[in-house]
């Protein structure tokens, strides 16, 4: 048995999402502000505590309807007319959790079967936020708001004749002012059986959460109690202080989550686990015996310590004869060696016959203390579930383990190297299952989520791990920006050589494409290292220094493979490519030219943007005509050498580069010209004086650009006194001030002025 999916709805900006679970590790992916921090609370909210609700938790593109259903209570009474029944279902936040269950697993399940004659297959549960009691929290809203009307009614009246009236608006303004302040004190977590039959996969990336029947009455109790175990460490571990802030302290869980230091948390886990004083066994009774001893000795010691004190404290009539006398007892508990901040010490290495120097556990970097904390954390979870140790003797003993275990983990990257970001992914889920009882054991199931901003994490999995967070633009049924879940397993199908070549290529560059605003695809080396600094250095890219672009360098013959992908993601994208143009006939590589019914061979520009073969037609292409746009709202467009107008002796001629290297030679004509430099760059001076006509000039631009060093000209430029002289070529130009509209038109979407969230 493992949990298949869940369906979040109404949640901050999960408005009706699906997130598909791998039967042992999901990764939560996207860019900032995608909505994977609002999965991890759902499934905290629903799963672990609800008492962290607020009315932030509803969704904001429910707000102003809420509003409207207040507002018509209002009406209803200032009007005379019959209170209508709340009707809030389509606006609460819930979560749907399917299981898979296989035969032999129903008696785990009889709480949640959906008929009498189920035998195996998915069972699901909604778990929803909704009022306790709906008429009485209707009542009370009601009365709130004619109060506060008559109060104001009362002020206006009674400064009559003294001035301006109070402009004071009272508590509660409308139904989400209330809820602000009383949504825990009416709503709860109650729990409706869900029909398997009527399970439906999600429609433009949106899952279709079913209805549930009128007067459908919910679960007693919790469904899932006894079927699913769920810890979590959060995010805020509470490093590098040495004691908890107040947030830290207050917040609901926060002990559980890891918000506290590694000595506390071996302390619980002694506690739980190791400590022996409570129900000894036999191996234990001399360790009780010599504690007992060494606590008679200490008494002793005490009471001579503290006689003269004590008998100065009675001359002072305290206590009197009627009092109980003082007396210095000590109670000693082995545990309590844990109770300071150098419980746990890091040795240092030493030289052989040296002193061991050791440290407390604050001395030591954040990122081996946040590493050890979480394998700590993991296996105390683990430990916990299993009853390992003492904890089978607490009263656990007759209610067996769950057969599930759900292990949250949100961004275990803080603190850590990259390397050590991989290696903790890789080993976490094995931590979960090292106990022999575990192993592969098909009757207990270890499912661990983790939500990360690193691109080093999600380079350690799979993609069949992976679940991408989609930011969705307002629309016009949706006023506000929303998320959706993209399931990787899927995005190439059956596996084939383009998924293994994407996948081996994320794999060899780390790349970053999950988290980012937009990708930039480019061809070769000397455009990766110049296009950048055409990004940072000129003033009419400046937006885009503040957006996280991803720059993969991918031959022309190769991006079209990641046409799925980028269009599952619905990632903006520009792609700097070449023409390449060849003769149809002979396949032979021709310059590309105007007229000689040439064709490009560049598979990216003949199959995905511009869907266009013809090198006739590619060339006169109007600049919009360069751009995709697909049905899901994102946008492609393809960048590649267009003609430039040169003044050769005297003579304007229109001239078509090939390449990026003879592009940016014919945009910068005079810089070359008359510098002096080595290598290609040097070729290129010697070439720009010499050119007697545009043959003789493409012909040995041509040659010289065949026989030179690509990287090692855009290096030299690169690190050249004057490179800020040189001008971007216009193909390119063009596609960044493209990309740069696109990604200020989504941040308006995304983020409108005047809004917040």
């Amino acid at each position: 048995m493992h949990i298949s999916q869940i369906e979040i709805g109404n949640f901050r900006k999960l408005v009706a999402t699906r997130i598909a679970f791998a039967p042992e590790k999901t990764v939560f992916v996207g860019a900032n502000n995608s909505g994977k921090t609002s999965a991890m609370n759902a499934l905290r909210r629903f799963l672990v505590d609800s008492r962290g609700f607020t009315i932030n938790d509803f969704s904001l593109a429910h707000w102003q309807a809420l509003i409207a259903e207040g507002d018509a209570w209002e009406a209803a009474i200032k009007s005379s007319e019959v209170l209508p029944t709340p009707n809030l279902q389509t606006f609460l936040p819930q979560l749907d959790l399917w299981l898979q269950v296989g035969k032999g697993e129903m008696h785990y399940v009889q709480k949640l079967l959906p008929t009498l004659d189920w035998k195996s297959g998915l069972l699901g549960v909604r778990l929803r936020y909704e009022p306790d009691e709906p008429i009485k929290f209707q009542q009370d809203y009601i009365a709130a708001r004619l109060k506060a009307a008559d109060t104001t009614a009362a002020a206006i009246k009674a400064s009559e004749g003294k001035g301006d009236p109070p402009q004071l608006e009272l508590w509660p303004l409308n139904l989400i002012d209330f809820l602000e302040r009383r949504v825990r004190s009416f709503f709860k977590v109650k729990a409706y059986l869900l029909d398997p039959a009527k399970l439906v996969d999600p429609k433009d990336g949106l899952a279709e959460m079913q209805l549930l029947p009128e007067g459908l009455d919910p679960v007693e109790g919790n469904p899932l109690d006894g079927l699913i175990q769920i810890d979590e460490i959060s995010a805020q571990r509470g490093f590098g202080s040495a004691t908890p802030t107040r947030l830290q302290r207050d917040e609901p869980g926060s002990e559980a989550r890891g918000a506290r230091r590694l000595s506390a948390q071996l302390r619980s886990y002694y506690d739980n686990h190791l400590d022996w004083q409570d129900t000894p066994e036999l191996p234990d009774i001399k360790a009780m015996e010599a504690l007992d001893r060494a606590r008679k000795a200490f008494d002793e010691r005490l009471s001579d310590s503290f006689a003269t004190a004590l008998k100065e404290l009675q001359k002072l009539g305290y206590p009197g004869i009627s009092d109980p006398k003082l007396r210095i007892v000590t109670k000693l508990r082995l545990q309590d060696g844990l109770n300071h901040d150098s419980a746990v010490q890091y040795e240092i290495p030493a030289a052989a016959g040296e002193q061991v120097h050791r440290l407390p556990e604050d001395s030591n970097g954040l990122g081996y203390q946040n590493l050890v904390s979480m394998v700590f954390g993991l296996m105390s979870c683990r430990d916990a579930w299993m009853r390992v140790g003492k904890a089978a003797s607490s009263g656990n003993v007759a209610k067996p383990p769950p057969p599930l275990h759900l292990m949250l983990v949100e961004e275990p990257e803080a603190y850590l190297h990259a390397q050590v970001q991989q290696v903790f992914i890789k080993h976490a889920y094995d931590v979960l299952r090292n106990d022999p009882t575990l192993g592969k054991s098909a009757t207990f199931c270890t499912q661990l989520v983790v939500s990360t901003h690193s691109s080093h994490v999600a380079h350690a999995c799979e993609f069949a791990a992976l679940r991408y967070f989609r930011r969705l633009p307002p629309t016009e049924k949706r006023k506000t920006p929303t998320a959706c879940v993209v399931n990787l397993s899927s995005v190439f199908g059956k596996p084939d050589q383009t998924a293994k070549f994407v996948a081996r290529y994320l794999k060899a560059t780390h790349c970053d494409l999950f988290f980012a605003d937009a990708a930039i695809f480019i061809e070769g080396n000397a455009e990766r290292v110049l296009v950048p600094h055409f990004v940072e250095q000129i003033d009419e890219f400046e937006y885009l220094r503040s957006c996280y672009i991803t720059w993969l360098e991918v031959g022309g013959s190769h991006a079209h493979r990641f046409k799925g992908l980028v269009e599952t993601l619905g990632l903006t994208t520009l792609i700097v490519t070449d023409l390449d143009a060849k003769d149809p006939i002979t396949n032979k590589v021709e310059r590309p030219v105007l007229g000689k019914g040439l064709e490009a061979r560049n598979e990216t520009l003949r199959t995905w943007v511009p869907k266009q073969t013809s090198v006739d037609v590619l060339m006169t292409l109007g600049e919009n005509d360069k751009a995709l746009l697909c049905p899901n709202g994102y946008t492609v467009r393809a960048a590649y050498q267009t003609s430039t107008t040169l003044k050769i002796g005297t003579t304007d001629v229109d001239i078509h580069a090939n390449t990026f290297e003879d592009a940016l030679l014919y945009r910068n004509f005079a810089f070359f010209k008359g510098r002096k430099a080595i290598g290609l760059a040097g070729n290129f001076q010697k070439i720009a004086d010499d050119a007697k006509d545009a043959a003789d000039l493409t012909v040995r631009v041509a040659k010289a650009i065949d026989d030179g060093d690509k990287a090692e000209f855009a290096l030299e430029l690169l690190f050249s006194d004057d490179v800020d002289k040189l001008s971007v070529p216009d193909y390119i130009r063009q596609g960044l001030l493209w990309l740069k509209t696109q990604l200020e038109r989504k941040e308006a979407d995304l983020a409108p002025k005047g809004t917040t969230a």
